[in-house]
């Protein structure tokens, strides 16, 4: 659907319910474009890489939650927010071909991950290639690139240290929160700065949606964690078990590090209570996420926020 065409049912600034998943969706589609039209080159292999890896789809939260928290901050020019939620989504595709090379993943998506079918070498390249066609995608936006650098050191340094609790077995509640605040969270975070911004929302706004970024991106982490160690990788899409096996993962958190890291998961795994202490607390994130939104007036767009807010911890994938 042409974007002129769902822009046509406004109502004082907001888009008629019936209309959002139709804009929603032609949002998306765009995101989806611009992603594998930046990704051309000559260089047939990381062209054909970058485009496997975006082909195989994903649950694309990361654009979604930029696009929504756009419109509910009365943003109507949807082109306003492709390039850069394209970028951010790119961020993440990038760092998830690092993830596979890293865990020996050969299942992303459903698909054969980039690794599996090219090898670590071109799979590390294209990795590199997605990181750098941020660069080119943000040039436009000034300061917003700020928002999104942030967020893509965090996103290192987060599985960086996630590397370096396994190797010092080190792995503690606080030290999990810390990675996965930054390995994850910080991503979240920048979509819906990155959409309040370019709606011109208000200071106090950007600092709600902010908070609900962080909030979702840490229930989300929470969840995948868990689902890492209870469903299959059918279930996944991904090779499932992996954070379990490189210690790492709620189940891998202690409240005091141990001196083999697989004993603390198993024992964590099989303790009776881990795995509903997960949940409990990725829902406690999601309510706080959720009184985040009270700044913003009631509408469809944002109880499309609180939506999506609530599909980080019902999935089963």
């Amino acid at each position: 659907m042409a974007m002129n065409a769902v822009l046509s049912t406004m109502q004082n600034g907001h888009i008629l319910e019936a209309d959002l998943e139709a804009r929603l969706m032609a949002g998306l589609d765009a995101v989806e474009a611009k992603m594998y039209d930046i990704c051309n080159s000559d260089v047939t292999v990381l062209r054909d890489a970058s485009r496997h890896i975006i082909s195989a789809g994903g649950k694309r939260y990361r654009p979604r939650l930029a696009l929504l928290a756009y419109m509910a901050c009365g943003g109507q020019k949807l082109d306003d927010v492709i390039t850069m939620s394209a970028a951010l989504e790119l961020v993440h595709t990038a760092s998830v071909v690092h993830d596979d090379i890293n865990d020996h993943g050969v299942i992303r998506r459903g698909k054969p991950s980039v690794n599996a079918i090219w090898g670590r070498t071109f799979a590390l390249l294209t990795g590199d290639f997605l990181f750098t066609k941020v660069y080119e995608l943000m040039a436009p936006f000034r300061d917003l690139n700020i928002v999104l650098a942030e967020a893509t050191v965090a996103l290192v340094e987060g599985e960086t240290l996630q590397a370096q609790a396994v190797k010092e077995n080190r792995f503690t509640r606080e030290v999990y929160m810390d990675i996965i605040a930054r390995k994850t969270a910080a991503l979240f975070k920048a979509g819906a700065v990155l959409g309040g911004r370019a709606a011109n929302a208000t200071q106090d706004v950007i600092e709600a949606l902010s908070l609900f970024g962080y909030n979702i991106g840490l229930a989300f982490q929470v969840i995948d964690d868990i689902l890492d160690l209870t469903a299959d990788s059918v279930q996944l899409g991904k090779s499932s078990g992996i954070d379990l096996e490189q210690g790492r993962g709620f189940a891998a958190v202690a409240d005091e590090p141990t001196e083999d890291p697989m004993e603390a998961i198993k024992r964590k795994a099989f303790s009776g209570d881990t795995i509903q202490k997960g949940k409990d607390q990725a829902r406690l994130l999601v309510d706080m996420a959720i009184s985040q939104l009270d700044v913003l007036p009631d509408s469809p767009e944002k109880s499309a926020l609180i939506d999506l807010a609530l599909t980080t911890i019902q999935r089963d994938h």
